[in-house]
């Protein structure tokens, strides 16, 4: 337990080195200091920037290494889910056009798949379009369709995150609901990415846990009823009264028939939910999944998280892994 506390010391101290580090040069020029120190300064950045970048990106990268060694020494979460919440906001805010706050929500995504590869998370989750967004102005749709598109062709070139640590994309909800273009460009991607075996980034579109759920329910039943007309056809009817006893026993639906019948069936349990802008609602994503969970609400609107927390997050899972466990075992 001693251990485990001067881990999670080290931990924030980095952290807090990190952040300190990053916003060295903007607290130097922006500080009370002579205008010739600012001028000097500014200039010097300008002429060696690439020097300057390339140290800076090797020492936070270090720095990052070290952290998730630490914190590799506990429990690492095998699979994390995100409710990308807040893009829209974050455009308001900025008096950005509409969907560039999805696009710089795009950037934090690659970010945040960067620290999880590099922690050892194997599957994560992200709500990117629920079935309830059809309901918002035709043109926001669109421009999130046509965004979905350009994403999945960047997604698929060779320079991408996706090919350089081999993750494997899987497209999960209703699709049936998306457009031709769309679905097939989902298709061919997951198609592309089926050998991948470093990272599964699972991605909920058009997706909400009452469709899942119920999607799981028909697909049992029906299941069920190909199964005892496939009895009857085989058997006839003979031996009618044991026959008629066998089915009403078959027919019974278990908890089993529609967990594997989940959308979501294709990932282990959920580990930690974390949900972006301050909001605590689940709004309808992987309700079934999260009663077992870490869930961890971060004020910070879905662009602008970042490194610190995500170490946050899995720091509060470690501490609660023990009470978890224990819930588990006991179903």
């Amino acid at each position: 337990m001693k251990t485990e506390r001067n881990g999670h010391v080290y931990i924030v101290c980095a952290l807090v080195v990190l952040e300190f580090y990053r916003l060295l040069p903007l607290t130097v020029l922006s500080g009370n200091g002579g205008s010739l120190m600012r001028f000097f300064l500014r200039k010097t950045m300008e002429t060696e920037s690439s020097v300057t970048g390339g140290y800076r990106r090797r020492f936070t990268g270090f720095l990052r290494k070290c952290m998730f060694s630490v914190l590799s020494m506990g429990p690492v979460p095998n699979h994390i889910a995100f409710i990308m919440d807040g893009n829209r906001r974050y455009a308001k805010k900025r008096n950005l056009q509409l969907g560039e706050g999805h696009r710089a929500g795009f950037a934090s995504l690659m970010w945040i798949l960067g620290y999880c590869y590099e922690l050892g998370v194997k599957y994560v989750t992200i709500y990117a379009f629920s079935i309830d967004n059809f309901k918002r102005r035709p043109n926001e749709v669109q421009v999130l369709m046509d965004l979905m598109l350009e994403k999945i062709d960047e997604l698929l070139k060779e320079e991408s995150l996706v090919r350089q640590y081999g993750i494997q994309l899987y497209f999960i909800g209703n699709l049936k609901l998306l457009s031709d273009n769309v679905r097939e460009a989902v298709e061919r991607a997951m198609e592309i990415t089926a050998k991948n075996n470093k990272l599964v980034l699972l991605i909920c579109v058009p997706y909400t846990s009452t469709d899942e759920i119920l999607h799981a329910v028909e697909e049992s039943c029906q299941d069920k009823l190909d199964h005892s007309q496939a009895v009857k056809q085989t058997n006839g009817s003979t031996d009618h009264c044991n026959q008629t006893s066998q089915e009403d026993h078959e027919h019974d639906i278990k908890v089993v028939d529609i967990e594997k019948r989940m959308y979501m069936a294709a990932a282990p349990d959920l580990d930690i939910l974390i949900r972006s802008s301050g909001e605590t609602r689940l709004s309808n994503f992987l309700l079934y999944q999260s009663d077992k969970c870490q869930l961890y609400s971060p004020a910070a609107l879905w662009p602008e998280l970042g490194l610190w927390h995500f170490v946050w997050a899995v720091l509060s899972y470690q501490r609660s892994y023990s009470y978890f466990e224990k819930k588990r075992k006991q179903l």
